[in-house]
């Protein structure tokens, strides 16, 4: 699970790093890459950002468990 939480991590923050891309100079380096927003790789990436985020949740929750 620990590997799966890792990955997942690290999908999310390069999905962050899109985002600021997109916020400071309007540009989506993921859309360039794969030739726009509607191009089946690029909604297959936001899918797996957004299903990183998801299992993020759980790692959040045992982070705030360890706090308590």
């Amino acid at each position: 699970m620990k590997t799966l939480q890792i990955i997942a991590l690290t999908v999310m923050i390069i999905g962050a790093l899109n985002w600021g891309l997109i916020g400071l100079f309007n540009f989506d380096l993921v859309a360039t890459i794969f030739g726009g927003m509607e191009a089946i790789g690029s909604k297959v990436v936001y899918i797996l950002v957004g299903l990183c985020g998801l299992i993020s949740i759980k790692t959040l929750a045992e982070l705030i468990d360890d706090i308590k």
